[in-house]
This record gives structure tokens, C-alpha cells and sequence, in this order.
């Protein structure tokens, strides 16, 4: 008997040795958590504005001003001129009546016939557009509210090629920037 109980005990100490290994594996430590901090972007708190009593309707709305819409016309030069004639000191008058009302910023557009080089006819209508706009400033409109460029011959008006389509094509146009 002995050599069974001697059987039995090692039989037992195999049996909690293996049963320890198996709890042994299965025991994990619990995973250690950190918190990040986290950064809250700051909240605007955006109120409304008061309400506003309606205004009375005011004159045209400029903000989208289309300059023909409103009466503003264009400026018509002789064939390779710059300078401005009566007519066009007259529309110039009524186009800074406007201008000065509406206080927005337009571009002079300088235009001319397809007859020079480019180089000719981009200076050429550097010069109409220029001097439709010192015009328009010697008449009170502010020089901020005006800028210049040429197209030379690159934008024409009138797509012929005789005088009168020439005619049209030699001008200072006024446009939203």
C-alpha cells in the first residue's frame, strides 16, 4: 500500500501542478488605462443680432451693379486718339453723377480696332482708359474706386471690320472688377 499512496500523491502533485500552470496561464493583469487630457477649443458664443427695422427703400442697389443697368456708358475715341472730345466730357459728367452715388469700384477697360500691333493698341487703350478716368476724378469721383487696365484689341465690341465696327471698338468701358 504504500507503493500506491506513494503512486496516489505524486498522481495529486502532477494533477495541482498542472492545474496551477493552467490557472497560471489564464490570469492576465487588468490593462492600465491613462487618460489623455484633452483640449476643449473654446466655444464663441455667437449672438444674434438685434433685428433692424426695415428701411425704406433707397435708391438702385449698387452693391451689384451692373454699370450699363444704371446708365453708365461707355466712351468712344477717334481712330488712334486718346483724347477726350465734348461728347465724351458729356457722358463722363453723367457717369460721375452716378459713380459718386454708388461708391463702388469699377474698371476702365481700355479698348481699340484691330488695326496696330498688339503692343500699339494695348498702350493705345492704356491711355483711353486712363484718361476717362482722371476725367471722372477731376469730377469728384474717388481715384480708389477706379482702376485701369487695357484689352487692346483682344475684346471687341463689334466683330467687322469696317469703319463703323472699327468705331465701336474704340472705346473706354466701364465694368465690375
Amino acid at each position: 500500500m504504500k507503493n500506491g499512496s506513494l503512486k496516489r500523491f505524486s498522481l495529486v502533485m502532477v494533477l495541482c501542478a498542472l492545474a496551477l500552470v493552467a490557472l497560471g496561464g489564464c490570469s492576465k493583469k487588468p490593462p492600465v488605462v491613462t487618460e489623455v487630457p484633452v483640449e476643449q477649443a473654446p466655444v464663441e458664443v455667437v449672438q444674434a443680432p438685434p433685428k433692424a427695422e426695415p428701411e425704406a427703400p433707397k435708391g438702385p442697389d449698387y452693391a451689384n451693379l451692373d454699370p450699363s443697368k444704371y446708365g453708365i456708358e461707355d466712351v468712344f475715341y477717334g481712330y488712334d486718339k486718346y483724347d477726350l472730345d465734348d461728347v465724351s466730357m458729356g457722358v463722363l459728367t453723367k457717369n460721375a453723377r452716378i459713380l459718386k452715388e454708388a461708391g463702388v469700384t469699377l474698371v476702365v477697360a481700355g479698348h481699340c480696332d484691330e488695326r496696330g500691333t498688339i503692343e500699339y493698341n494695348l498702350a493705345l487703350g492704356e491711355k483711353r482708359a486712363k484718361s476717362a478716368r482722371d476725367y471722372l476724378v477731376s469730377l469728384g469721383v474717388p481715384a480708389g474706386n477706379l482702376r485701369v487696365t487695357s484689352y487692346g484689341e483682344s475684346r471687341p465690341f463689334s466683330n467687322g471690320h469696317g469703319e463703323n465696327d472699327w468705331a465701336q471698338n474704340r472705346r473706354a468701358h466701364f465694368e465690375r472688377p
